[in-house]
């Protein structure tokens, strides 16, 4: 069973704390929903650049935002490719993180994957052969991965450790995240993608663990700025060979480096975002989305593309049956979150209360 050998040294202790008043900093910032929602786009934006990037896509950022918004760049087809699937991965990402029911699974990580690979949510399966991580400029060795053979059930227990620490609670999400980034690369499951898949699965385990500080945050920016540092941090042991030391390694350093990292990111965000709440001129806004449940925060976005919205639309939003829509508005109407515009059912529309309009402007 997969037991990581590592130290919570007076660093990572630091490290963890800086982390912390970050998170309940950003999380009291008064921030309107259409800021977020900006900030949200550009953390995406700067994940896909940067993520692949680390694994040599040539596109600018500015070329990464054109691509996605569907513009080409001449001979860059394969860095188009790359940018578009891993944007899709971060999409498939988020309805996981959506799903409060879900727990990690490799079935997740394997359709995590073939996102990355061919853009196609399809389980990809782990590799059949042993490969070889060499020095680009040498061909020297740099690591040599476990055995195809072993693959399986490596990956079964790293799935099962990740979901008994996010479940007992009792090591730090930072902590868990970077040790499951760590042995993802370090079992190495595919011939191609294990960077950019092990980097996602990273974001999934914060976010699922309350670490998601409103999805503006992005790792992939501190290991690319400094990639030497990333693979040094990552080469554990006194061999390149996964049997000759590294499977029983402390990897304490490791856990160091991704506190570090972690920690940069979370202080850059919280100094956006009290950027823009200064830039902003609406009041205090953070009360009133705390009054709202999930459902009616999905539905403000619609309300920032039309005045009216009808109880289909809502339904479809949803994934609801329309007659539970139809419930479910009647009772929003009640409670004061919307406000009801004609009487036949098929013609039904709603309005946003003037309560809630400053979320949407």
């Amino acid at each position: 069973m997969f037991a990581p050998k590592y130290k919570i040294t007076a660093e990572i202790t630091n490290c963890l704390m800086d982390i912390e008043a970050s998170r309940q900093a950003v999380s009291g910032m008064p921030v309107t929903l259409a800021v977020l929602n900006s900030l949200r786009e550009s953390a995406r934006l700067t994940s896909t650049h940067y993520s692949t990037q680390i694994e040599g896509n040539r596109l600018t950022q500015e070329q990464v935002a054109d691509v996605i918004k569907g513009n080409s760049f001449p001979n860059r087809k394969r860095d188009e490719s790359e940018v578009k699937n891993y944007y899709k991965a971060l999409a498939y990402v988020d309805t996981l993180i959506e799903n409060t029911e879900t727990v990690l699974s490799e079935q997740n990580l394997k359709t995590i994957h073939g996102l990355v690979m061919d853009g196609r949510e399809r389980p990809t399966k782990y590799r059949d052969g042993q490969n070889v991580i060499r020095n680009s400029s040498s061909g020297d060795i740099v690591y040599m991965p476990p055995e195809a053979s072993d693959v399986t059930v490596l990956m079964q227990e790293l799935v099962i450790w990740v979901n008994d620490q996010m479940q007992q609670s009792e090591l730090p999400a930072p902590v868990i995240a970077g040790i499951a980034h760590y042995q993802f690369a370090t079992i190495h499951p595919y011939y191609d993608g294990n960077g950019r898949t092990a980097r996602l699965l990273t974001n999934l385990i914060l976010h699922k663990s309350g670490y998601g500080l409103k999805g503006i945050y992005s790792l992939e920016e501190y290991y690319a700025k400094d990639l030497q540092s990333y693979y040094e941090a990552l080469t554990v042991g006194p061999s390149h060979n996964y049997y000759m030391g590294r499977e029983t390694s402390d990897i304490t350093a490791w856990v160091a480096y991704f506190c570090r990292g972690m920690a940069e990111a979370f202080a850059a965000v919280r100094l956006k975002t009290a950027e823009a709440a200064k830039e902003t001129s609406q009041t205090d806004q953070s009360y009133l989305l705390r009054e709202l449940e999930t459902r009616q925060k999905l539905i403000l976005a619609l309300f920032r593309e039309s005045r009216f919205i009808t109880t289909l639309e809502i339904a479809e939003a949803l994934k609801l049956h329309r007659r539970t829509a139809l419930n479910l508005c009647k009772q929003w109407v009640e409670d004061g979150f919307l406000v009801l515009h004609g009487t036949a059912k098929k013609s039904t529309k709603y309005e946003l209360a003037a309560k809630w309009i400053t979320l949407i402007q």
